[in-house]
């Protein structure tokens, strides 16, 4: 099975310049996380998804890759013993006028 969790939208500090470390932009998540489902064990979509939002919203970071860092750390931990696979994108939509940047990491257990 994989879990989607696309475009966890909410607004945080993070980034390295002046304005970024003062005024919260708007921040696009997404999950997918393959894991081994069995009956009655299986992931709770809605709490990885607040879990990610709570984690980034206090953490403040400098950089997307310390946030997606930080989100691969608590869903490995957390998930360990079901995870096959984590795929994770961060996006900062209003960064840059003409285009959308974004950063992503997929690992495999």
């Amino acid at each position: 099975m994989t879990i989607r969790i696309k475009q966890l939208t909410f607004e945080t500090i993070i980034g390295i310049l002046e304005h970024e470390r003062h005024t919260p932009q708007r921040v696009v998540v997404d999950v997918a996380m393959e894991y081994e489902y069995s009956k009655g064990v299986f992931i709770d979509y809605a709490k990885v998804a607040q879990e990610i939002e709570e984690l980034v919203i206090k953490q403040r970071f400098k950089l997307l890759e310390e946030a997606i860092e930080a989100i691969e750390i608590l869903l490995t931990h957390r998930y360990s013993k079901l995870l096959k696979s984590l795929s994770i994108e961060m996006q900062k939509p209003d960064i840059l006028e003409h285009c959308i940047v974004s950063l992503s990491k997929s690992v495999k257990f």
